[in-house]
C-alpha cells in the first residue's frame, strides 16, 4: 500500500484526505479505540468540550456554518470529525479496534512494518504518526492509592455507572479537563474538595449558544463566516505577546484582565488567596471558563490545598494529618504529554529505537520528522503545539510540509527520505534557545517542561510564523537516496 496512518483523531483524518488528495489513496488508518475522532471519541466526562471557539477548532477545507454554540461541546466536536471522515469516504479504510504496538523500518526494502496488537503487519514505505499529545491519562503515583475503598477513575475513562449523586467527591487535579468537569459534579455531590496543587490564570470564555439565524447567514453568505473565523483567529493570537514577553505591558495587561474577572466572582479573601497564581501567565496553560468560579462559590464545593501525604482506605491524607473523607476519587491530572507515541516501540535505521533517541526529551525537524526514522512523518509532533491558537490550524500547516516530503517518496519507489541529524540538532538548539525566553520557561511546574527544564511540546513563535516556515519542505535538511528493489 501507499502509507499507514496510526490514529483516526484530528491528525490522522487530515493526513488521509490530503493522501487521497495527491492521488494516493492506497492507504490504511489504523486505530485503537472503536470510532473515529480521537481525543473527542475517548473523553466523554460531564462537561467535556473545547476551549478554543467552535469557528476556528475546525477545518479551513471543511468549514460547519451550523456550530450550535460559540465553544463546542464533545459530542458536537466528535459529530463534525465523523462527519468528515464519512464525507471524504475515509472509515471504509479504516482500521478500529486495532491498536499499533510496533513499527520498523527495514532498510533494504525500504518500507515500514507496522505490527498490530493482532500480531498482524502491514507494510508500506511511508508511515504517518497521528497519536496526538493528548491521548494518555497519566495518575500520579501517590502512596496507597491502591487501598481507597471507593470508586476512583481518570476523567478520561470516566465511569459513568459511578452515581455522584449525595457523594463525597474528591477532584485530583486542577488543570483543564477539572475545570469542566468539576461545574457539573458540583451540581450532583454532596460534597466536592478539589485538590489543587497550582492555580491556574482564567480568561472569561462568555460561551453562548449561536442563534439559528446566524447559523443560515454562515450556510449562505461563506465570506461572513469567513470573516468570523479571522476575527476569531486575530483576538487569539493577539495573546502571543503575553507568552513572548513575560513581564512585558501585553502580559501584565492579561493578569489584570484574569484577576479582575476571577474578583468579580470570587469574593471570599481566603478563596481568592487559593486561586490567585503566583507565576507568570501563560508559563501553564491559561484556562478559559465561565462556570468553573462560580461551581467553586457553592456551599458543597471546597479548594484543598494542603499537599497530599497519601490516600487511605477511606479518603485523602494531607501532610499535616488531616483525614479528608471521601466516596469517590476522580483524576483530573491530564496526560503523559512527553513521550508522544508511546507505548508503541517504533524501531528505526540501525534498529535505533525512538524512544532511546527522544532519551533527553523528544524532539524533531520542524516537529515532523525525526534522524534516524526515514520516510516517517508525524502530525502533532515535538514542539508544534500552541498557547492560544487552534491546534488544527497548527497540523494542518504541518500536512502541507509533510505531503510536500510524501510526494517526493511516491514519486520515485524505493525513495528514502531522512532528515540529517545536524539539521535537528540545529533546529532543536535554535528552539530550545527560542522557548527559553517565553512564560513556558518563567520556573512554574507544567506539561509543557520535563524535569530537566526541556520545553518538547511547544512552538515558541506565533501561528503565523510557523506556517511560513512550513511552506516549503526543506530538501536541503534531508538525505534522500533511491534503492533498487
Amino acid at each position: 500500500m501507499d502509507a499507514i496512518i496510526i490514529g483516526a483523531g484530528m491528525s490522522g483524518i487530515l493526513a488521509a484526505i490530503k493522501l487521497d488528495e495527491m492521488g494516493l489513496a492506497d492507504w490504511v488508518m489504523v486505530d485503537k479505540a472503536t470510532d473515529i475522532g480521537g481525543t473527542w471519541h475517548e473523553n466523554v466526562y460531564p462537561g467535556c468540550g473545547c476551549d478554543v471557539p467552535s469557528h476556528l477548532y475546525s477545518y479551513s477545507f471543511a468549514p460547519n456554518p451550523n456550530w450550535t454554540r460559540g465553544y463546542p461541546l464533545q459530542a458536537e466536536i466528535k459529530a463534525y470529525f465523523k462527519g468528515v471522515a464519512e464525507k471524504y469516504d475515509l472509515p471504509g479504510r479504516t482500521r478500529l479496534n486495532t491498536e499499533a504496538t510496533g513499527a520498523s523500518w527495514d532498510a533494504k526494502s525500504a518500507t515500514w512494518t507496522v505490527t498490530l496488537h493482532n500480531k498482524k503487519k502491514l507494510t508500506a514505505p511511508i508511515l504517518i504518526m497521528g497519536c496526538g499529545q493528548l491521548n494518555k491519562p497519566m495518575i500520579p503515583d501517590i502512596a496507597g492509592r491502591a487501598k481507597f475503598k471507593g470508586a476512583q477513575f481518570h476523567s478520561a475513562t470516566w465511569d459513568h455507572s459511578v452515581d455522584l449523586k449525595g457523594k463525597r467527591v474528591g477532584v485530583i487535579g486542577s488543570g483543564a479537563s477539572a475545570v469542566q468537569f468539576v461545574p457539573p459534579v458540583v451540581e450532583v455531590a454532596g460534597h466536592m474538595t478539589l485538590f489543587q496543587r497550582t492555580p491556574n490564570w482564567f480568561i472569561e470564555r462568555a460561551d453562548e449558544l449561536i442563534p439559528e439565524k446566524t447559523q443560515k447567514l454562515f450556510a449562505r453568505f461563506d465570506w461572513i463566516r469567513k470573516l468570523a473565523r479571522l476575527k476569531i483567529f486575530m483576538g487569539l493570537n493577539a495573546l502571543s505577546e503575553a507568552f513572548e514577553k513575560p513581564g512585558g505591558t501585553v502580559a501584565k495587561a492579561l493578569e489584570e484582565q484574569c484577576t479582575e474577572y476571577m474578583h468579580s466572582i470570587i469574593t471570599d479573601p481566603e478563596l481568592r488567596r487559593k486561586l490567585t497564581p503566583d507565576y507568570a501567565v501563560g508559563c501553564k496553560r491559561i484556562l478559559f471558563a465561565d462556570d468553573f468560579f462560580p461551581a467553586l462559590t457553592k456551599p458543597n464545593a471546597f479548594v484543598e490545598d494542603r499537599p497530599i501525604k497519601g490516600i487511605e482506605a477511606k479518603g485523602v491524607r494531607l501532610e499535616d494529618g488531616t483525614l479528608v473523607p471521601l466516596d469517590v476519587i476522580v483524576w483530573g491530572t491530564g496526560f503523559d504529554t512527553h513521550h508522544f507515541i508511546a507505548p508503541m516501540e517504533v524501531t528505526g535505521a540501525d534498529g535505533v529505537k525512538l524512544a532511546d533517541a527522544w532519551k533527553e526529551g523528544a524532539e524533531a525537524y520542524r516537529g515532523v520528522s525525526v534522524s534516524g526514522f526515514p520516510n516517517m512523518f508525524i502530525l502533532y509532533g515535538p514542539n508544534t503545539n500552541t498557547g492560544n491558537i487552534s491546534i488544527i490550524y497548527m497540523v494542518e500547516q504541518q500536512a502541507k510540509y509533510i505531503m510536500q516530503g510524501v510526494r517526493r517518496i511516491a514519486g520515485a519507489p524505493g525513495t528514502v527520505l531522512d532528515v540529517r541529524a545536524d539539521a535537528q540538532a540545529a533546529h532543536n538548539v535554535d528552539i530550545q534557545a527560542r522557548l527559553a525566553k517565553t512564560a513556558w520557561a518563567a520556573g512554574c511546574n507544567s506539561w509543557y517542561r520535563t524535569a530537566s527544564g526541556k520545553i518538547p511540546n511547544n512552538y515558541p513563535g506565533r501561528a503565523l510564523q510557523f506556517a511560513r516556515e512550513m511552506r516549503h519542505f526543506e530538501d536541503e535538511a534531508y538525505d534522500r537516496r533511491v534503492i533498487s528493489k
